[in-house]
């Protein structure tokens, strides 16, 4: 058998509620489903700042800063070089965003679980509030149209 019959291919990693990880885009995926996080900032070793905060943003860009200010985190997954998730002692997943001697530690507030429902049934409503508007709408043009 030659080389060229070897079949070389490498899977891809498979992270689940710890690891690792390098790749850019898949730190996004992993970092735009966060809403309200509480986060740790740690210069080697020692707690900088710890507050709660949004993520409105998650990002990658060469031009752009990671910024954390005002509780809004906006994070540039190219400010670090990798993520690292973890499990508290009650199981629960937080991320640890690393560059040389920094740590952006992200610990989830919200439930991504809870908060789609939410989105769900938000969009439910608008959805029935704009047919009752349109409705009344098109009924009061009907009313304005008939002169009896």
């Amino acid at each position: 058998m030659s080389y060229d019959q070897l079949d070389c291919r490498v899977s891809a990693p498979c992270i689940i509620d710890t690891g690792i990880v390098v790749n850019k885009r898949d730190m996004q995926k992993l970092l735009v489903d966060l809403a309200r996080v509480r986060y740790l900032h740690i210069q080697d070793g020692q707690v900088c700042n710890e507050a709660e905060g949004y993520v409105v943003e998650v990002f990658a860009s060469e031009q752009q800063a990671t910024l954390v200010a005002n509780h809004a985190l906006y994070l540039n997954v190219n400010s670090f070089d990798y993520l690292e998730l973890k499990q508290s002692p009650e199981k629960e997943t937080y991320f640890d965003l690393i560059q040389e001697g920094r740590l952006l530690r992200l610990i989830p507030i919200s439930n991504p679980l809870e908060e789609h429902a939410s989105r769900k049934f938000n969009a439910a409503a608008l959805d029935a509030v704009m047919d009752q508007v349109l409705s009344g709408n098109w009924d009061s043009q009907l009313d304005e149209d008939c002169p009896f």
